[in-house]
């Protein structure tokens, strides 16, 4: 991150980071004393995201990115103008779901493809729009994001790629949605310098498929999505939207 670090931080006003517990003590110190990052360690992984969401609200910030920060990086990295222009539409926008061209949802372990097609086209179905729900990126205007923070709990992390949306679309906001190239699969550029070409996104791809409990895993995820986004459908909410 450290070397990208000039580019975020040219483009938003605060960057708020919530890591598992186990994360090296040395990289939060840089993040925090030398680059001035909100980092904040988690003891219950489950609630990484709303937490990031409920930090984000809390800086009075007009408009909040959210994204899996492997998948941003990469992102930044490999696709720094789409990024940028991204970043612009997300302003214009109450809820923007961003997605994978075909391109970038192929470079993914069929593992992940063909369980997130389960909740994909489900939610697809409920909120009238084709979506991909699980490319690790949205954005939200502030009193959507708010409306977010007020009828949701941190406990399912990985349901929030369905629950957020349709909590949106339940409380009166507009949800839209784009696709990018720069969400292609990340986990290939794990302890590299440089993000992965697509050669050793490929082996990595197919070595990823080979392991039987990677597929049981994503089973779970894509569990995990339904039961929340369903969840989100049905429960009754706090307070009405804004949008």
């Amino acid at each position: 991150m450290i070397g990208l670090w000039p580019r975020l931080n040219a483009v938003y006003d605060r960057v708020i980071i919530c890591q598992p517990p186990h994360v090296d003590g040395e990289q939060v110190r840089i993040l925090q004393e030398e680059l001035g990052v909100q980092a904040e360690v988690m003891e219950d992984w489950q609630a990484g995201r709303y937490r990031a969401l409920r930090g984000a609200v809390r800086t009075g910030a007009d408009f909040v990115h959210y994204a899996d920060m492997d998948r941003l990086l990469r992102w930044v990295e490999t696709c720094p103008e789409e990024w940028l222009a991204t970043v612009a539409a997300i302003q214009k926008a109450d809820c923007l779901v961003i997605g994978r061209t075909a391109a970038a949802y192929a470079t993914h372990p069929q593992a992940l493809i063909q369980t997130e097609a389960i909740p994909n086209r489900l939610f697809s179905q409920l909120l009238g729009q084709p979506l991909d729900l699980s490319a690790g990126s949205k954005g939200f205007r502030r009193a959507a994001a708010e409306f977010i923070i007020a009828n949701s709990a941190p406990i399912r992390s990985l349901g929030t790629d369905a629950e957020w949306p349709v909590l949106c679309q339940r409380g009166g906001f507009r949800v839209e949605s784009c696709l990018v190239d720069g969400l292609d699969w990340e986990s290939a550029d794990r302890y590299r310098s440089q993000a992965a070409d697509a050669g050793l996104q490929r082996q990595a791809a197919l070595a990823y498929d080979q392991d039987a409990a990677h597929w049981a895993w994503r089973v779970q995820v894509a569990d995990e999505i339904v039961r929340a986004g369903m969840d989100a459908w049905t429960k009754i909410l706090r307070n009405e939207g804004e949008g």
